[in-house]
């Protein structure tokens, strides 16, 4: 196998100094477009390649991202993943992953193990506390997405608005009963959606029933169904879709007819399945928002500078409103 070419063979080949060709890998701002263009395409044909490791050492700044998240199985998550890759890609950087499983304590002991290893952290729906993130943050860049703790970088896939119009809606079409079903305890988004709801139905004079899927499983929604047909609320709002379709099946089951006798409404838009009648939800801006997230962490440089990110989402009526 041929040996790669070197940088010193790159520029020797392009009749420029060695430290153009690394400014055009590391530091592409600092030249003319037309130079990092030139400078790129003869190191592919030549075939030098960048090592980062050295990179590293020499700026002091690992060329990984750490991303956090609370549990990789459910499906709002892996999109998320891959907006991070894609965009840590333009920036040349990598992504580590690491899944919390919804627990603080292991949450605290990934980020000490991964933060000798990358330059900044993303956490996704964090389940630490206000002290401990900022106690992290205070010393380490770190970005919050779905978690919003003042004075921290944060950004935040916001469900209330679209929330709020659903039940409106809901109300407007003559619902006077309307159930909750929530997710995990700890979830910021869990809390922000639940008192969406609680708003918009006190607000319209409705009456609310509030029921928990621990944990957000299937399974868990599914052991919850019983009550919701109990409660005879004409409208339900899911905390995600993993819940509002583990309802919808219930209900099937039941003999109860979505939406001619209830109206049913997920979160999230993150499933790819089909189903009949195909799901209502609200659909978040959540590829957007990591890329956001990602942006904020490669561009800093020491601890990220405060700001509150909030994008807001869309209401999908489908066949279940």
């Amino acid at each position: 196998m041929a040996a790669r070419a070197t940088i010193v063979e790159v520029a020797a080949a392009l009749g420029v100094s060695p430290s153009t060709v690394s400014r055009a890998f590391n530091h592409p701002r600092k030249l003319l477009p037309e130079t990092v263009e030139r400078v790129r395409a003869a190191a592919a044909e030549l075939g030098y390649v960048p090592n980062r490791a050295a990179r590293a050492l020499s700026t002091g700044r690992p060329a990984t991202i750490g991303l956090t998240v609370p549990d990789i199985t459910n499906p709002f998550f892996p999109p998320m993943v891959r907006a991070a890759q894609r965009e840590a890609e333009r920036h040349e950087l990598d992504v580590f992953v690491a899944e919390t499983d919804q627990d603080p304590a292991r949450e605290l002991r990934l980020i000490e193990r991964l933060r000798p290893q990358v330059r900044g952290l993303v956490l996704a729906s964090s389940r630490l506390d206000e002290d401990v993130l900022r106690a992290t943050a205070a010393s380490f860049p770190v970005v919050l997405v779905n978690r919003d703790v003042p004075g921290l970088a944060r950004v935040l896939l916001a469900a209330s608005d679209p929330l709020e119009r659903a039940v409106a809606g809901f109300a407007a079409a003559g619902v006077r009963s309307f159930c909750y079903v929530g997710g995990p305890r700890r979830s910021w988004s869990e809390l922000e959606r639940r008192t969406a709801v609680q708003r918009a139905v006190a607000r319209h004079g409705a009456e609310l029933t509030v029921l928990r899927a621990n944990r957000g499983t299937f399974e868990a929604a599914q052991r919850v169904v019983d009550d919701i047909v109990e409660c005879g609320a004409g409208a339900v709002v899911a905390f995600d879709d993993v819940i509002a379709l583990a309802v919808l099946a219930g209900l099937t089951a039941r003999g109860v007819r979505v939406p001619q006798d209830v109206k049913l409404l997920g979160c999230d838009d993150a499933l790819p399945i089909v189903s009949d009648p195909p799901l209502s939800t609200v659909r978040l801006r959540a590829a957007k928002g990591m890329r956001r997230a990602i942006q904020m962490l490669s561009a800093a440089d020491g601890p990220v500078p405060e700001q509150r990110v909030e994008l807001h989402g869309e209401v999908l009526h489908r066949g279940t409103t």
